[in-house]
């Protein structure tokens, strides 16, 4: 449950982080903020933020190890966080050597792209969700036919990790086509084995349904989950690594969950190799945890899926493209294990990603007369009817293609709509949000 209340922090934690900024009206503000509170855990501070954007502000509360709330006893040892440093306390909590990402004001030049459309400049957050994925091949292979829009910055997790990998090598590699075509290849391939192997890869299993669906095949001995050998393999057929840490290459922010802790690790071009990617992909069962220098990771789903605030701290492009393959919403109530367990795996898969949300829209609220990037969503389930009741384990040819096809019928609605933030669109965005919340 949610802890109600102002986040706070403890004066004697504090450290040094900046601003940030984030969703369609808000800017970052062009000093960095001094002195933000280090919260216990991404994962915490997270939901606190969560907790205020959907409460209104009240007394002050501090948190417990237990996880409950009470007033604080030392009113005057306790400031509230702006939110401004909300964000970067999360940043600087999400990064894997605590370094601070400044997020720069806006110039001329990124206003006047932010007033262009289709964007010439363009940020993507690409969520996994196993073969929901697909979704998300046929919107970057539309994107990727706009001759004038540019990847400044992608960020992924699990399947979304390998989907933003692949268009970046092929994009160092020989351009648009080259990324179009390996995207086809990889893909492809996925729906010609369609093995446990390319399930594994996809990272399309969870704890209690893979227990359940292949636990005869593994006690079997005919597959061995430790084996990680031919999914590399795979992953160098499709991947050329050393092109992602050329100059040229988008920046990447690929999502990793380490174990001991929960904790999100977010991997930089120069360090992405193979087990970074297998690591992004590790749902707990049936597979192993990926070693990385010594420390074990699961599905980056878990901790964010896909970063977003992290991108935006990352990014310089006037428009970020939130890619939501994994349905959100369910008319259903299951009541069979294996639909339990489907919508279990749907929940937390958007869990932490709506609390990325909510942040940003807090922040966004907070402090309304900033300038930064505007934030857009192309989700699944709003193109494919009754996707939450079928399968992220589904290789089927023809899944796959009406998966594909409806990303790229999606990409290109998006790109020939009104333009975000114009009068026409601010209208329609007023009425949507009183019919459901923003980006929900």
């Amino acid at each position: 449950m949610l802890c109600a209340g102002w986040l706070v922090t403890w004066l004697p934690e504090m450290n040094e982080n900046d601003s940030s900024g984030a969703h369609p009206g808000l800017e970052p503000n062009s000093t960095a903020q001094p002195a933000a509170g280090s919260l216990r855990t991404a994962a915490s501070a997270l939901l606190y933020a969560t907790d205020i954007w959907a409460t209104d502000l009240g007394a002050a509360a501090s948190a417990q190890p237990n996880g409950n709330c009470k007033v604080s006893e030392k009113p005057a040892t306790i400031r509230v966080l702006a939110a401004s440093e909300v964000l970067a306390a999360f940043k600087s909590l999400s990064s894997s050597d605590k370094r601070v990402t400044t997020i720069r004001p806006a110039d001329n030049a990124s206003v006047a792209r932010a007033r262009s459309w289709p964007p010439q400049k363009l940020s993507l957050a690409l969520q996994g969700g196993g073969t929901f994925a697909a979704f998300t091949w046929g919107v970057l292979e539309r994107l990727l036919e706009e001759p004038d829009c540019r990847f400044e910055a992608i960020s992924g997790a699990s399947a979304g990790a390998l989907n933003a990998a692949i268009v970046a090598c092929g994009l160092v590699e020989g351009g648009r086509e080259r990324a179009r075509k390996r995207l086809a290849q990889f893909w492809q391939l996925m729906v010609q084995e369609a093995s446990f192997r390319s399930l594994m890869l996809l990272g399309g299993f969870s704890p209690a349904g893979s227990s359940v669906a292949f636990g005869a095949t593994l006690r079997s001995g005919g597959f061995d989950p430790l084996d990680l050998d031919p999914l590399r393999q795979t992953l160098a057929r499709h991947i050329n690594f050393p092109a992602l840490r050329h100059s040229s290459c988008p920046k990447l922010l690929i999502a990793a969950t380490r174990v001991r802790d929960g904790g999100l690790r977010m991997f930089r071009n120069q360090d992405i190799t193979a087990d970074v990617l297998l690591a992004s992909s590790r749902p707990p069962l049936p597979h192993c945890a990926v070693d990385i220098e010594g420390e074990a990771y699961w599905d980056g789903g878990y901790a964010a899926n896909p970063p977003l605030i992290g991108l935006i701290g990352a990014s310089e492009a006037a428009d970020v493209l939130v890619v939501q393959a994994v349905p959100s919403r369910d008319g259903y109530v299951p009541i069979t294990m294996a639909a339990i367990d489907r919508r279990l795996d749907q929940i937390t898969a958007n869990s932490a990603l709506n609390a990325e949300i909510a942040a940003i829209e807090w922040a966004r609220r907070a402090s309304p007369a900033s300038a930064s990037p505007r934030i857009c969503r192309i989700a699944a389930e709003d193109e494919i009817d009754g996707l939450a009741q079928r399968s992220a384990v589904d290789l089927g040819h023809s899944f796959i293609t009406h998966l594909h096809r409806s990303g790229r019928n999606a990409a290109d609605r998006w790109l020939r709509q009104t333009p975000p933030g114009s009068p026409g669109q601010q209208q329609k965005a007023a009425a949507a949000a009183i019919a459901q919340p923003a980006l929900a």
